[in-house]
Order: C-alpha cells, then sequence, then structure tokens
C-alpha cells in the first residue's frame, strides 16, 4: 500500500477545505461555485459506486459464474433476465417486460422484509407497551399506555371525531407531535454534528488554529 506523503496529505487538506468552502457558499446565495462542487460530488459518488457495484456484485455474481469451465451455473440467467427487464423500462415498447421483474423484486422483499419487520419492530413494542409495572417504571407505563391508545383512536377512522372520541383524538395528535418533534431534534442534532465536524476541519486541520 503506498504511503501519503507529507506533501500529498497537504494538498489532500487543501482540497478537502476548497470544496467545503465551494458548498458552504451556498449560505450567501446559488453561484457557479457550488454547483461546480455539486456536481464533482454527484460524479465521484457515482464513478465510485458503479465500480464498486461492479468489481463486489456484478463480476463475482454475474460475470464469473456464467464464464464456461469455471464454475458455470445456469440459474444466474434467471437474474440477469429479470434485471435486464428492468433497464427495458427505458423503452416505452418494452417497458410492460420491466413489470414481471419489478413483480418479482417486489414480492421477495416483501416476503423477506414482512417477517422481518413483525419479528423486529412490531412485536418488540407492542411487548415495550405492556411492561410490568415496577418501582422504576410506575410513571412512564401508564404514560405509553394512554399514549398508544389515544394515538390509535386517532388513526381509528371508523368512528367519527366528536365528544369522548373526539378528546381522546386531540390527546393523540399531542403524543403524535410529540413523537414528530423529537424526530425532527434528533435530526437537527445529527446535522449539527456533521456542520461541527466541518468546521473542525477547517479551522484546527487546515487553518492549524491550536486544539
Amino acid at each position: 500500500m503506498t504511503e501519503v506523503t507529507p506533501i500529498g496529505q497537504l494538498l489532500g487538506v487543501w482540497i478537502a477545505a476548497g470544496l467545503t468552502l465551494l458548498i458552504f457558499s451556498f449560505i450567501y446565495k446559488d453561484n457557479p461555485a457550488f454547483k461546480f462542487a455539486e456536481a464533482l460530488f454527484l460524479g465521484v459518488s457515482l464513478g465510485y459506486t458503479a465500480v464498486n457495484t461492479y468489481w463486489n456484485s456484478i463480476a463475482p455474481q454475474v460475470i464469473r459464474p456464467l464464464t464456461p469451465g469455471v464454475n458455470f451455473d445456469a440459474w444466474v440467467l434467471l437474474p440477469v433476465f429479470l434485471g435486464l427487464c428492468i433497464i427495458l423500462r427505458v423503452i416505452p415498447s418494452l417497458s410492460w417486460l420491466s413489470r414481471m421483474a419489478f413483480a418479482v423484486y417486489i414480492a421477495g422483499y416483501a416476503g423477506m422484509a414482512i417477517p422481518n419487520e413483525i419479528s423486529g419492530r412490531l412485536l418488540p413494542q407492542v411487548g415495550s407497551t405492556m411492561a410490568p409495572f415496577t418501582a422504576a417504571t410506575w410513571y412512564i407505563t401508564p404514560v405509553i399506555l394512554l399514549g398508544v391508545f389515544c394515538t390509535m383512536m386517532y388513526f381509528f377512522f371508523s368512528l367519527e371525531h366528536k365528544g369522548a372520541v373526539g378528546r381522546i383524538s386531540r390527546i393523540g395528535v399531542v403524543f403524535v407531535m410529540i413523537s414528530f418533534g423529537a424526530s425532527f431534534g434528533y435530526t437537527v442534532m445529527a446535522r449539527v454534528s456533521l456542520l461541527i465536524g466541518r468546521m473542525q476541519f477547517l479551522f484546527f486541520d487546515w487553518l492549524g488554529l491550536p486544539n
């Protein structure tokens, strides 16, 4: 493995800092510098994804099994055919073939994902709502039960939301808004942490300010 020289490392820092500043220029307004950095990022990402997909998926799972005299596997022709059918969607006269491939893909994915979602998400959440009353959870378990019941009533449209049902539904809206707010706050926190990381890179790695 080639060792990175100090000059190469310094050049990489300057290029990364320059591209970061070009991206940050969008804060002022949309400009050609930002468009260049955006196009460069998309191009490099697509190029890396294409090369990585070829060497990690197409070459070992398609080309190698279909090479005569090596480990020829005729069953590989079936997924290759379905994949080509998906590509045919760009041709209007042959786009109907893509429906068959999409149907197989969606059915297979649903068959694998639904049991995992039920066992990995639904059942644990149902079990959490029925947690036993203990000295440590006596105050939170009723709140969880109330939130689940009121939220389900809000999404139960067979009854008109009036009277007691309406009041319960409004409580459910409060729990839904709290959930959305917490999710949004978590997303903002993650984005701010990325911003802090880039600012630390600019100040300490690029400008060399004391940490």
